[in-house]
């Protein structure tokens, strides 16, 4: 089953979203309290479903509107994407993934997994 696993770091309190093989899609920023660790889950939830998909790898790419995936190329050559929440806020982010086809995949991973995945907290 997947699951938004929340964890403590050293500067406050984040998240995981897992697929059900256990591997992480996307991971959150780092949040100072536990209630808006747990808000960013809500909004990743609502958000991930119906968010659009802006490919900045593609020249010419058309600016959609929040909420959105951006799939994007990173400095070191890798693909990756963050969710934007409708007022703009990166929700969540992904790892670099070396094939474009990954990333896509990984996109529709959050979007599949998101809505019905269980909080676990460590």
């Amino acid at each position: 089953m997947s699951a938004f696993v929340i964890k403590k770091v050293n500067t406050g309190i984040m998240f995981n979203l897992k697929a059900d093989n256990g591997q992480v899609i996307a991971t959150s920023e780092v949040y100072t309290a536990a209630a808006s660790c747990k808000n960013g889950i809500d909004s990743v939830r609502r958000n991930a479903p119906i968010a659009a998909l802006e490919d900045q790898t593609t020249e010419g790419f058309a600016t959609e509107k929040c909420p959105k995936f951006e799939m994007y190329v990173d400095r070191a050559g890798e693909f990756r994407f963050r969710l934007k929440a409708d007022n703009g806020e990166i929700i969540a982010a992904s790892e670099g993934y070396k094939a474009k086809e990954s990333c896509e995949n990984g996109i529709a991973s959050v979007r599949e997994n998101a809505p019905v995945a269980e909080i676990v907290e460590e």
